[in-house]
């Protein structure tokens, strides 16, 4: 590892807005929900001197330290209280359950994209790339890998839980103060800036149905009062592995590829007929297909083209959740060097690992080179006629998949302190990643051609093979790729004048930031069959420096107004400004609104040294397959290439957005909030729209500008008629504008009853109202409530509500909470790969003969209910217990997700439906 000297280079000093870090004190009892829109009592107003000796806090989104927290922007806390109650054991599993995280999420059961082995929020729909995760407020650097070879993000994987004491989950613009990336929003984990004493935890768990077994361990140990001792010192240990759940462990129909019984597709094609190792020929000069030998992998099966043994490679090789192991070391050491300055060094380590095995590999495959058509010559020992012979076959005998190896360390310096007036911030962070992946058992094209040639390699008895033939063929590949992020900050805060709402606040700070990627290609010289590319290079140094201004201007009107100012080395400039208001008619109640304009820089992948190429499952549209009789070339989903490459003309995205919510406490024992957000997004980076150069290909039209569709080879079956698809070249570009509404609601409450008993209900949900992308061309494509954009990350779709209902009763000893997430279900249609408004409105999935799959077009909602438990033995030993998925609800049925394991279900929305009723028990232990 070897940090960017820029890290030692005392030249500059940077800010990153610090979250908790600007806090002269931090709150006794860290807030839940939405805090208060209370003022302080009157007696505090009249006097600012003894107000600010309260008690201030720095929330997310705003650099000023506050007695009322409660900002013109919404922000939700999560408390490690409330992360306890909930059952879920890992970061990616809190952020990715808040109501707000829709469009472009990405589930750790994706483990066949891009950014396999990682995990990411998308607050507002709005992808991975357009929410900020930060650690204290301060940066972190991306995962090494870009979603869909093009969005750069922050894995939730590498950021470790034990030490976290909130999470504050900004849903707003914050570009004013953060800078590029938080267009939808901040997601800030604050992690506990001292503790004392040792906290151990040790948990298992597993499903009813079988697989997932889990063991997780923890251990926080500290000491030191900064007080008394002037030091404190902490460290927090934690591992966890998870089984995998092979998709031959569930029920129909997500164990199986075969959805004829249902009227679906079947497993007619290449697919069946090559039947794992033992495969079918036919005569290159026509005839009929015939097994190579007898059938292993499933029943033979004849039809018009033959005899072959039926092959359900989802059933005997899919995964459902991928085998994980993740763990590391995190610590932090704080001196006190004076009664006003402090100083503080945290350094972390975490690594997580992702295995991804997958089925045998083909010999057909569209893509990077087109071998549907391979024979085997005269004289090939696996060849019994007389002229060479069409070969469908899997290479059952050599394992294929990835492994995946990711480690995030971090090294954070922090100084803090007063003079003067001014509180005092300098930090600096020094992030660096890398990850390791391996491939193994993709077919090398040279070594396939090689092996067909000179009869190297036995078809027929598979088992003869030696280890030194199977490498020819599929010789593995590893790279390693990295990136970086070093950056010196500095920022200052302090009262300014007196108003007749209190004082005023003035925060200033300034950055610089160095930011590099290095993602070697996936596949070199494009060698590896049926196996997609990425590969990015690039490197900038960012420069920014931002104001807040606060203005209680009245007892009952607070207006804040921030601005940031950034160059980038490879973009230019840009302004990002803010303005918020607060109004509050009543003690009881607040409005609040804000208006905000941000931006996101393009990520290496989309303006550096760069390209990508994945795929997506297809199937053409009913006339299409009309015109072929119906035939399995055209009837049976197939991986469709799409191949973009980098812009180096792309350009920032901008957005403009605005929220107004309105906050109510009546009572001390209720707290609601509802927030109505509309954002628009203009020079939206995306790909280029294939939806029109389908469209121009099928009516026989020229190519649409932007988009060259290359075909396949000819159909068989039908070799006169027009060819599918095979791939889409196009590249980066910026759309017209993205524009998204909706609203989010909190609502908090809790009642206190005789004996200590305490009940609290907390409920978060997410409506979404519009989520429209205009193209270049004026064409408008319509999203929430369908499965689009289906080329977006795992292909999830856009639910139009997201929402969480957290019950907690409190006895004594014993803690009970159930919680409810539900989320909405979806039209199977996306605007984005042809379908919507071009064929009539025809689902992402058909039947053999060409009408919709389902026949309502429409995926269900998903709910699922989790009930989890302690009891405190004594103040020492406390015993924890969840069932996760209570009612074992399964997921809806989606047979068009790619996401899955092609297992029927969608993971992104109802992971928890087809891992089944899970059980965890567990204890933890103080000293």
């Amino acid at each position: 590892m070897k940090p960017n000297k820029l890290a030692f280079a005392l030249a500059g000093l940077l800010l990153t807005p610090l979250g908790t870090a600007f806090a002269q004190t931090t709150p006794a009892t860290p807030p839940t929900g939405n805090a208060s829109p209370q003022n302080p009592p009157p007696d505090q107003q009249a006097n600012p001197q003894q107000a600010k000796q309260l008690q201030t806090i720095t929330v997310t989104g705003s650099a000023i330290p506050r007695i009322d927290v409660e900002t013109p922007s919404p922000v939700t806390v999560i408390t490690a209280a409330q992360i306890a109650r909930s059952g879920l054991t890992t970061i990616s599993d809190v952020v990715r359950a808040i109501s707000a995280d829709n469009s472009g999420s990405i589930p750790n059961a994706f483990s066949n994209g891009f950014a396999a082995g990682s995990s990411g929020v998308a607050l507002r729909g709005l992808t991975v790339n357009s929410t900020l995760v930060v650690i204290d407020g301060h940066r972190v650097t991306s995962y090494p890998v870009a979603d869909d070879g093009e969005r750069s993000f922050v894995d939730l994987n590498t950021i470790p839980l034990a030490a976290v004491e909130r999470i504050e989950v900004l849903k707003d613009g914050a570009s004013s103060l953060y800078g590029a990336d938080a267009i939808a929003g901040v997601v800030n984990i604050i992690m506990k800036p001292s503790f004392k004493g040792i906290e151990a935890t040790a948990d298992v768990g597993t499903s009813q149905h079988g697989g997932g077994f889990t063991r997780k361990a923890t251990l926080l140990a500290g000491g030191g009062d900064l007080e008394k001792d002037r030091y404190n010192g902490y460290m927090s240990v934690q591992y966890q592995k998870d089984n995998p759940i092979w998709t031959r462990q569930r029920s129909f129909p997500f164990n199986t590829g075969d959805l004829s019984s249902l009227g679906g597709p079947g497993l007619g094609g290449p697919a069946a007929r090559a039947g794992g190792t033992n495969g079918a020929i036919m005569p290159s000069t026509g005839g009929l297909w015939q097994p190579l030998q007898a059938c292993t992998s499933g029943p033979l099966v004849t039809d018009a083209t033959g005899s072959y043994c039926r092959y359900d490679p989802v059933n005997l090789f899919g995964q459902l959740q991928p085998a994980m192991e993740q763990g590391g070391v995190s610590g932090r050491f704080t001196i006190k060097l004076n009664d006003t300055t402090q100083a503080y060094l945290e350094a972390s380590y975490m690594e997580a690992k992702t295995e991804a095995p997958g089925g045998p590999r083909p010999i057909q495959n569209s893509t990077p080179h087109n071998t549907s058509g391979i024979t085997l010559p005269v004289g090939n020992p696996s060849n019994p006629f007389a002229v060479p012979a069409l070969i469908s076959y899997s290479f059952g005998d050599i394992p294929s998949g990835f492994n995946y190896n990711n480690h995030n360390a971090r090294i954070v310096g922090d100084v803090r302190g007063q003079w003067s007036d001014w509180n005092w911030d300098a930090t600096a962070v020094i992030n660096h990643a890398w990850l390791d992946t391996t491939q193994y058992g993709f077919i090398s094209y040279q070594g396939l051609l090689a092996a067909v040639a000179n009869g190297s390699y036995n078809f027929v008895n598979p088992s003869a093979n030696s280890a030194a033939v199977r490498a020819s063929l599929a010789p593995g590949y590893q790279k390693t790729s990295t990136t970086d992020l070093d950056s010196l900050d500095l920022s200052a805060n302090r009262s300014l004048w007196d108003l007749p709402g209190g004082s005023a606040g003035l925060a200033l700070g300034v950055q610089l930031r160095h930011e590099a990627q290095n993602d070697p290609t996936l596949n070199p010289n494009f060698e590896f069959q049926g196996l997609g590319n990425a590969q990015t290079k690039g490197s900038r140094d960012v420069s920014g420096a931002y104001a807040e201004l606060d203005l209680p201007l009245f007892q009952q009107l607070e207006v804040d107004a921030s601005g940031r100012f950034d160059h980038y080395t490879d973009v230019g400039n840009n302004f990002s400004p803010k303005l918020g208001i607060k109004y509050k008619p009543f003690d009881w109640v607040a409005i609040r609104g804000t208006w905000s304009k941000g931006f996101r820089a393009p990520a290496f992948a989309e303006n550096g040294s760069s390209s990508t190429q994945g795929f997506i499952t297809y199937t053409p549209p009913p006339a299409f397959q009309a015109l072929h009789g119906g035939s399995t070339y055209v009837t049976v989903p197939y991986g469709l290439s799409e191949y973009t490459l980098a812009n180096p003309n792309i350009k920032p995205e901008k957005s403009r957005s605005f929220t107004l919510g309105v906050v109510l406490q009546p009572t001390s024992w209720l707290n609601a909030s509802i927030d109505y957000y509309n954002i628009r997004k203009s020079n939206l980076i995306v790909q280029a729209d294939t939806s029109a150069a389908l469209a121009n290909y099928y009516a026989g039209l020229p190519q649409s500008p932007g988009v060259t569709v290359v075909p396949d080879l000819p159909d068989p079956a039908n070799p006169a008629a027009q060819p599918r698809p095979a791939e889409l070249i196009g590249s980066y570009l910026n759309a017209q504008q993205l524009k998204t509404t909706g609203v989010d609601l909190d609502l908090q409450a809790h009642f206190d009853f005789p004996n200590g008993m305490r009940y609290t209900t907390e409920l978060t949900g997410t409506q979404i109202f519009q989520w429209k992308l205009r193209l270049p061309d004026g064409t408008s494509q319509s999203y929430v409530g369908t499965q689009g954009p289906y080329n977006l990350s795992s292909g999830a779709g856009t639910p139009r509500t997201r929402a969480s209902w957290a019950n907690t009763l409190e006895a004594g000893p014993l803690t009970v909470t159930g919680t409810l997430y539900y989320t909405s279900g979806y039209k199977e249609i996306a605007a984005d790969v042809g379908v919507l408004g071009l064929f009539d409105g025809d689902c992402l999935s058909t039947t053999p003969a060409g009408t919709n799959f389902p026949a309502s077009c429409h995926v269900g909602s998903f709910y699922d209910f989790d009930l989890t438990g302690s009891y405190a033995f004594n103040d020492k030993v406390s015993l924890t217990a969840s069932i996760m998925n209570l009612f074992d609800h399964k997921p809806p049925f989606d047979p068009a997700n790619y996401a899955g394991a092609g297992a029927n279900y969608n993971p992104t929305w109802s992971q928890a439906g087809v891992v089944g009723r899970f059980y965890n028990l567990g204890v933890k232990v103080r000293l």
